[in-house]
């Protein structure tokens, strides 16, 4: 049996200290799994991994599939293995549907990874504008991101469930980005209804946690973590 890994190169908390700078290509993470999430050098657009393949939301609503050759400062991947799968029948809002996600696992102490397939209500998503030294925190990024509607949209959610003790490792909850069936629309998932789809769940045994440890600005700089909750709560 394959083992269920999540691979993840950076930390949220450095991130959202203003390190984005990418210290780890785009080519490499892929070798690390199928299914995912993370974000480019410069905090440029939301990257959605999906059956192996790469791509970038952008700022402008525009979505491309990535080379390989781009570099990221976050991301976090894992060779995707179903555990457990239920079908949804009837239209179900975002949260209603995460806490069934939780309420299958009986409690909320694992990493899962999601995947999510069907036909979409609608989805509310934002995309980080790239971003220019010196950089500022995430937090105050967030506060004038683009942000976008779809409607009746068929695609893909993926991403992933962290426990409450990773706060800042990751993102702790449900951290979800999306892209549709035609690639043309993506970005970090806002909130969702999802009108009729498949839920499919993968229950990660090991976190394997990567850090840019040739990159002297991460190693050197000092991070203020005095108000890392609140910044994730509000930049998410």
């Amino acid at each position: 049996m394959s083992e269920r890994i999540l691979f993840q190169h950076g930390t949220l908390g450095a991130l959202m200290a203003g390190l984005m700078d990418g210290t780890e290509t785009i080519e490499q993470i892929l070798k690390h799994g199928t299914l995912g999430l993370g974000t480019l050098h410069g905090l440029d657009g939301e990257v959605i991994f999906l059956d192996g393949e790469a791509y970038q939301g952008r700022s402008d609503g525009v979505v491309v599939k990535l080379t390989g050759k781009e570099t990221t400062p976050y991301a976090a991947i894992t060779p995707f293995i179903t555990d457990e799968r239920f079908e949804v029948e009837n239209q179900t809002k975002g949260e209603e549907l995460k806490q069934s996600i939780l309420a299958s696992q009986a409690g909320n102490n694992l990493f899962l990874a999601i995947k999510i397939t069907g036909l979409f209500k609608t989805v509310h998503t934002r995309i980080m504008p790239k971003q220019e030294k010196p950089y500022r925190r995430l937090a105050k990024i967030s506060e004038s991101q683009p942000e976008f509607h779809e409607t009746n949209s068929q695609g893909t959610l993926v991403g992933f469930y962290t426990p409450e003790l990773f706060q800042g490792v990751a993102a702790a909850g449900f951290h979800l980005h999306y892209i549709d069936e035609a690639k043309q629309f993506g970005g970090h998932v806002i909130d969702f209804e999802l009108t009729k789809g498949t839920v499919e769940i993968s229950k990660i045994e090991t976190l394997v946690q990567h850090f840019p440890s040739d990159d002297p600005t991460f190693i050197g700089t000092t991070i203020d973590y005095a108000n890392l909750e609140q910044e994730i709560q509000q930049a998410e």
